[in-house]
């Protein structure tokens, strides 16, 4: 069952911390890709300097203002696509990062779209390029509504984590805003990122 649409229009915080339990589902070459995520990131608009729109609306960014359920996929330091879910009301600015995720679908088919996982099955899709990578998201999804039942990439309810399994903590990957305790995931899940206090580069384990 799609997510509701309501889940996702509070703040962006909230709708992080459901968002947690969900399931991505993508078709691909390779069949359906499915995922549970398991860490996710949450970003406002000008109150939050860690964000794309920080400072305004721009062609790039444009997705984030709404309307919510939507992908905002952006490509970073030249080499990775990350993959966000609009959030808030139509005309606010905020989305949630996907971070990492627990592939529920066929892994020997997960394997073939990342070979570099080495036989890891933990990182499959640990890290938001990871996750893009496995998914088969990049520029041509920005903008792909997750909620309606005939995208190709279609974000599901799945069971909701309790409250006593969330965890919270800094961002990672940013320099701005980093100590903010906006990212959040699920407690024990070996698909994690592993936090490096200070990182600020898309580059590494990390992604």
């Amino acid at each position: 069952m799609l997510l509701d649409r309501s889940a996702l229009s509070d703040d962006v915080l909230p709708a992080a911390r459901r968002l947690l339990g969900c399931e991505i589902a993508a078709d691909t070459p390779q069949g359906e890709v499915r995922v549970r995520l398991v860490e996710v990131e949450a970003y406002r608009g000008a109150d939050d300097p860690g964000s794309h729109c920080y400072r305004g609306q721009t062609a790039r960014n444009a997705v984030m203002w709404g309307p919510a359920g939507h992908l905002y996929v952006y490509f970073v330091y030249g080499m990775h696509f990350c993959a966000n879910v609009v959030c808030l009301r139509d005309g606010v600015a905020g989305a949630v990062l996907l971070r990492a995720g627990e592939v529920l679908s066929d892994v020997g088919a997960a394997h073939v779209r990342r070979p570099t996982a080495r036989g890891r099955d933990a990182e499959l899709a640990r890290g938001p390029a990871r996750l893009c990578t496995l998914l088969g998201l990049d520029r041509e999804a920005n903008g792909v509504d997750v909620l309606s039942p005939s995208s190709p990439v279609r974000l599901l309810a799945g069971a909701r984590v309790p409250d006593a399994d969330i965890r919270t903590g800094p961002r990672v990957g940013v320099a701005a805003g980093q100590q903010r305790p906006w990212r959040f995931w699920v407690a024990g899940s070996p698909a994690v990122t592993p936090y490096k206090a200070g990182r600020a580069r898309a580059d590494g384990p990390d992604w």
